[in-house]
């Protein structure tokens, strides 16, 4: 009976529900104990343009994992993830198609160039518009582990499941195929599925399709789903399910999102209101079950709550859960119904997810702050940051980027955005940007549009310029600004008012729109904090003058509640009272805040910190005006007490940066750098460097590392004199200048790095060149090189005097650029801290220095995992000696690149060092204190 029930549903699934254009049946058996899925496909493909086919083009992005070459592999890669590439085999996943007919007719079939993810079948007969072509499938998958993208099978043999059939590639004039990125953007036409999975038994199965069938055997479970117009969905096997059905008359949520620990009424309550709230705004759901996973979230969190220890509770259990189920019921709600290109179409549904997050927050928790109750403690609710709203967050993040030059377009494909602009600043401008059209447009036109848009083209065929025709019907303001600079370029929105004159009864003013866009921008009147009025002002392109009633108003604001996400708000305002109306009141914070634009903002921060073993600890407050936000201009002083010398010493900083946009030129920088410390027991320096940076990337691809420097630098040297080393101090104060040229391209697969640098001082003149290789191959080892040669053009300095000569292993660093902490050591650990500058050898040699010329090429290669050994070799030229070979070798413990290395010294010009006695003293240690380096591991993976 069963059988015949089931055979029945099947009959009428595919015959007689023909609305859908294509449909899929799948038998999949699963054998977990093997990670192996053996699949049996039918494709029924429907030609819905009005072109001749004769090839067809199938996604198979589960053999993504295939190799370490693969687009995934690489962009994994890129973002410096190492987990892929060292994993074992076992652990990465592929498929194998065994066959593709057609009508029991084999299909001739090959992989895309450079996309093994992506299969062409060439057909054996044409397929004509309107015609439908079944193919059959034999195919097996080999599951990965989960711990690359979160879906693949888990160490308890859990299988997470998503993009693990192939799908059809959608065709509507040209095809539209490109390969997994672990962005989660199949892009394929909507079908009809079938799902028949045969499972041992002791697992759940869960899907979002409609579950129509099981049958029960001794070992195993067949169970049925199926699916109607479908695009996206996710299959869970699990021994122990986590997951939980909260049923309604419009639909049911299937969720095992973290629920914070709240009751359960109150979770089926939260699960209500969303269900409730999604139908209301966009109509109803076409399917029964809308998934919301804890891997969904991970992958899309609501940035903001996650910013403290999950063990600080800022925010109410409930409002965490809410949001969280919101953010994720939202987006797959949108994903699943609005059948856009989500690689390139992406900022439609980033736009409207965000804005209705934005919008729900406003509604139901207003008064809710960005730092929770955090905002209320004493010491905090100080801070310009504790009176952030929520939604103030959206501005903020987004902001990162175009402070920094670093903010690309709404309309670029996602594989081509940086992964902070991917995850959260490109999300966020569009949700905002929204806002900004609906504030403009006025009577929440933006907000219906969206909500009859998303219920009219539900499950069409869609591309996001419907949108902008949509809504510009149902308005009859001019609009273009938003669709050709807001979405399509990087124009930053930057105003100020320029010039006021005031009477009585009126106020002239000026407003300049300072990067010469079409976007408007509205002006406030106010009185003390009340608004008088608001006024937009459109068609800015330089200037725009204007008179407006004054009507008791005291103070002149642009944007005035920051709906513009406006990359400088500090010269928004005019005071309407006394003579001098434009100054700002000086205002001094303890520790960095969230910038305020109202006021000329110092910040102060206590320092105790441990630059070198001379000063010992030192003692001081820094006084600096950076925000959170990076500014054009900058400064920071940092007066310090050194305990251990029982001096003053510190620091000071001030530079400017100018941003060139659209070009490969990126950014320039001059400024003016000063220091005092000391250099060896009761001795100090002072430093004072004024100097000129132009930076370089590839305007055309922010992903690509490759990076250029041009920097000079002249550098003046004051050093009290060291009466026991004449040699040293023969010339205690100097100046060099000092120019350098940098070419970077790196990532975890390939590092390359070189530069030239030229010094010329009164004494001498010097050229250096030095070249960084490093590879990863794909038996996990790894091959370091480094080469690098120096010569002096001209050398007047004492012959005896080493001090301004290349160094084979420890350079003195007259220019006080390294981080030593005991530069004048000669014994002890601080001497054997090692430095790759210069000779780059491990091993103290003679002679260690070269007055006239050295080359030294240092290599490193894998023995075992994070165990490395190392050789060095080079030439020592000094004056009126014959050049002198040197090398040496050992063993090198890399423990975090470039942060935290060991060296030990085995063979060498001195023999068998690891026989000497004292053996300890020559070890060498990398490491770095400054967490600004480290902060370089976090920056590589995000930007």
């Amino acid at each position: 009976m069963n059988i015949f029930f089931s055979c029945l549903i099947c009959s009428l699934f595919f015959g007689l529900r023909g609305l859908s254009q294509n449909k899929m049946r799948l038998n999949a058996k699963f054998n977990i104990e093997k990670k192996e899925i053996i699949i049996s496909q039918n494709i029924q493909y429907k030609n819905t343009s009005n072109d001749t086919l004769q090839s067809i083009y199938l996604n198979n992005w589960s053999n993504s994992y295939a190799t370490k070459t693969t687009p995934l592999a690489k962009r994994i890669a890129d973002e410096y993830r190492n987990e892929f590439h060292l994993a074992k085999n076992d652990e990465r996943g592929f498929s194998i198609v065994t066959s593709i007919k057609s009508n029991e007719t084999a299909l001739m079939y090959h992989e895309v160039k450079n996309q093994i993810d992506v299969l062409k079948v060439k057909l054996n007969s044409v397929l004509q518009p309107g015609e439908t072509y079944s193919i059959d499938l034999e195919y097996t998958v080999q599951l990965p582990s989960d711990k690359f993208t979160g879906y693949g099978i888990s160490k308890s043999g859990d299988l997470n499941l998503r993009y693990w059939y192939i799908t059809p590639a959608l065709y509507n004039g040209s095809w539209h195929y490109y390969s997994n990125k672990d962005l989660n953007d199949l892009y394929i036409p909507k079908s009809d599925i079938e799902l028949i999975l045969n499972v041992p038994k002791g697992y759940t199965v869960i899907s979002d399709l409609d579950e129509i069938n099981t049958l029960q055997t001794s070992y195993h479970q067949e169970i049925t789903f199926q699916g109607k117009n479908r695009i996206n969905n996710k299959l869970f096997i699990t021994k122990t399910s986590n997951f939980n059905t909260v049923e309604t008359n419009e639909f049911s949520i299937v969720s095992d999102i973290d629920d914070e620990g709240i009751e359960l009424i109150e979770k089926i309550l939260i699960n209500e209101k969303i269900i409730k709230h999604l139908t209301k705004t966009f109509g109803a759901y076409p399917h029964k079950k809308l998934f919301a996973t804890q891997i969904d979230y991970d992958k899309n969190p609501v940035y903001g709550l996650n910013f403290l220890p999950s063990f600080l509770k800022t925010y109410p259990s409930t409002f965490i859960y809410e949001l969280k189920l919101l953010k994720v019921a939202l987006r797959n709600y949108l994903e699943n119904t609005l059948l856009l290109n989500p690689r390139k179409d992406q900022w439609l549904i980033d736009g409207i997810e965000t804005f209705y997050l934005i919008n729900y927050v406003e509604e139901n928790y207003p008064n809710i702050k960005f730092l929770g109750s955090l905002a209320d403690f004493w010491g905090v609710r100080s801070f310009h940051a504790a009176d952030m709203r929520f939604n103030d967050k959206y501005n903020l993040a987004y902001m990162i980027m175009a402070r920094t030059n670093r903010d690309q377009p709404l309309t670029m494909a996602k594989d081509s955005l940086l992964k902070f602009n991917s995850n959260i600043a490109n999300k966020y401008k569009a949700g905002i940007g929204l806002k900004y059209l609906d504030d403009f447009i006025n009577s929440d036109i933006v907000e219906k549009t969206i909500e009859s848009f998303v219920r009219e083209y539900k499950l069409q065929p869609l591309e996001s310029i419907a949108f902008e025709d949509y809504i510009k019907a149902r308005t009859s303001k001019n609009i273009d600004w938003f669709f050709k600079d807001y979405l399509t370029t990087r124009k930053k929105l930057d105003f100020k008012i320029k010039k006021v004159s005031k009477t009585d009864d009126s106020i002239t003013l000026t407003v300049k729109n300072k990067r010469r866009n079409s976007m408007p921008v509205p002006l406030y009147t106010l009185n003390n904090d009340s608004i008088i009025s608001k006024t937009w002002i459109e068609n800015i392109n330089s200037n725009k003058t204007l008179t407006i009633p004054r009507n008791d108003a005291n103070k002149l604001v642009l944007n005035y509640n920051s709906i513009l996400p406006e990359i400088n708000e500090r010269d928004n305002w005019k005071s309407l009272k006394g003579f001098f109306f434009n100054n700002k009141p000086l205002q001094f914070r303890l520790f960095k805040d969230i910038e305020d634009p109202y006021y000329n903002q110092v910040f102060l921060m206590p320092l105790l910190e441990f630059n070198n073993i001379y000063d010992g600890f030192t003692l001081g407050v820094k006084a600096y005006n950076k925000t959170l936000l990076r500014k054009r201009f900058s400064y920071k002083f940092s007066p310090q007490y050194a305990f251990k010398s029982r001096s003053f010493t510190g620091s000071g900083v001030v530079s400017m940066t100018h941003y060139l946009e659209n070009r490969d030129l990126y950014a320039i920088n001059y400024g003016l750098v000063g220091g005092y410390s000391s250099y060896a027991p009761d001795l100090f320096v002072r430093q004072i460097t004024p100097s000129l940076s132009f930076l370089f990337r590839e305007d055309d691809n922010f992903r690509s590392n490759k990076r250029q420097l041009l920097s000079f630098r002249y550098i003046d040297i004051h050093r009290d004199k060291d009466i026991n080393n004449i040699y040293t101090s023969d010339e205690p104060n100097y100046n060099v200048f000092n120019a350098r040229f940098v070419h970077s391209n790196d990532n975890l697969i390939n590092y390359n790095r070189w530069y030239t640098d030229l010094q010329i001082g009164k004494t001498f003149s010097k050229l250096a060149f030095n070249f960084e290789y490093r590879h990863l191959f794909q038996n996990n080892r790894q091959l370091n090189l480094r080469l690098y040669s120096g010569a002096f053009l001209s050398n007047t300095n004492d012959i005896n005097s080493d001090y301004f000569s290349f160094a084979l292993d420890r350079p003195t660093d007259y220019l006080f650029e390294l981080p030593y902490l005991g530069r004048s050591e000669s014994s002890g650990i601080f001497s054997q801290q090692y430095i790759e500058a210069e000779g780059g050898f491990k091993s103290k040699l003679q002679p260690s220095f070269a007055n006239q010329w050295m080359s030294t090429m240092n290599v490193s290669t894998t023995i075992w995992r994070y165990i490395l050994a190392y050789g060095d070799i080079g030439f020592v030229k000094n004056k009126f000696n014959s050049p002198e070979f040197v090398y040496d070798s050992g063993i090198r413990v890399n423990l975090v690149t470039d942060y935290f290395e060991l060296y030990f010294p085995v063979y060498s010009n001195l023999g068998w060092e690891i026989s000497h006695a004292h053996y300890a003293e020559k070890i060498r240690i990398k490491f770095t204190l400054d967490p600004q380096v480290l902060l370089g591991l976090f920056r590589r993976r995000w930007f």
